[in-house]
């Protein structure tokens, strides 16, 4: 390889997942019931003339949607990796894992029960949910002589998210306001969220988001295996505890937002290995998780406008999509394994 091309390499990639961010967050500003052309859609963000009915269309709906897409996707990205990493699973996943069945059947619990109706109200209720999850799935995964197995871990989160789904079914049929709540939500969407929202999760993002990144030198040295990264004077209960936290807060906001999406915390992590080994950065989590959180946001963002123009003038929602992405490559993950762990 030429030692040239080999350096150049991740200014490219920065630069083509940047172009390729931009043209996304372009299509989703012009893209929709109503398509606006894209001068138009530079003029009223520009603040120059244009009809009243494109700047409200562009800043009351698509901005805020757009930027959603852009928060809510890194969040979930960054949960996948940094579980992944914990765990040693190439099978984690805040949706595998039951992390956002606990954080939706806390949600819906939040609404049905405690009649609380407002975001700040119930995301609190998401992160203890996300969080309770986590830690049945990791007890349930440490039993048996075998110990804790990517495949067991997987297995049981599969377990903890069927009986949170039942309990969630459960809820919702014995309360209206529940089931007002959850019907469209449950499916993952950014549909109907206004600015207001962006701005009221930003703050519980932007600190599960920090703790992430920071993590990234601590995880680089628990992938050499528990007793190395010991002897490399790693704390490794706050390693694995600063990361609980940090996939807690942006599982727990992101699905109190716009619904439990699955398989995008589990495809991007695999997608930003292979970017980075390319890059000539290979398993270094200094890039693959930022890499995640890029990659994350514009697979939502992507999701968010095909099912759009699919079905116009309705829309399908972006989780029906990613489901659609995540399910076969989950399946050629866990046959790859041959289930030789459990």
């Amino acid at each position: 390889m030429n030692p040239t091309a080999g350096r150049r390499r991740p200014a490219v990639l920065v630069a083509a997942l940047a172009a390729g961010l931009a043209a996304l967050c372009l299509l989703s500003l012009a893209l929709g019931a109503l398509d606006i052309p894209p001068g138009q859609v530079f003029d009223a963000l520009t603040g120059r003339p244009v009809a009243t009915r494109v700047e409200d269309i562009v800043w009351s709906v698509r901005v805020p949607r757009t930027g959603l897409g852009l928060a809510a996707g890194a969040a979930l990205g960054l949960s996948g990796c940094l579980m992944q990493a914990l765990t040693r699973n190439p099978l984690a996943d805040p949706g595998i894992l039951g992390v956002s069945a606990g954080a939706s059947f806390a949600i819906v619990v939040a609404a049905g029960v405690a009649g609380i109706g407002s975001l700040l109200g119930y995301v609190w209720f998401a992160f203890a949910g996300a969080m309770a999850a986590s830690i049945v799935v990791y007890l349930l995964g440490r039993m048996g002589r075998s110990g804790t197995t990517p495949v067991k871990l997987a297995l049981a989160g599969v377990t903890v998210t069927a009986v949170l789904s039942s309990l969630t079914s459960a809820v919702v049929l014995t309360s209206p306001a529940a089931l007002d709540r959850y019907r469209f939500w449950s499916a993952g969407s950014l549909a109907d969220q206004d600015a207001a929202t962006l701005w009221r999760i930003l703050p519980f993002l932007a600190a599960g988001a920090l703790l992430a990144l920071a993590s990234a030198p601590a995880l680089n040295s628990l992938a050499l295996g528990d007793d190395v990264a010991a002897s490399l004077g790693r704390r490794l209960g706050l390693v694995r505890l600063q990361g609980v936290v940090a996939v807690t807060l942006l599982t727990g906001s992101a699905v109190a937002v716009i619904g439990p999406v699955v398989f995008i915390g589990l495809v991007v992590p695999h997608v930003a290995r292979v970017l980075a080994q390319w890059a000539g950065r290979g398993p270094d989590h200094r890039w693959l998780l930022p890499l995640s959180a890029v990659l994350a946001a514009a697979l939502l963002l992507a999701a968010d406008i095909l099912g759009r123009v699919l079905a116009r003038p309705t829309e399908v929602q972006a989780g029906i999509i990613v489901a659609f992405v995540g399910a076969p490559f989950f399946i050629a993950l866990v046959r790859r394994r041959r289930l030789a762990e459990v």
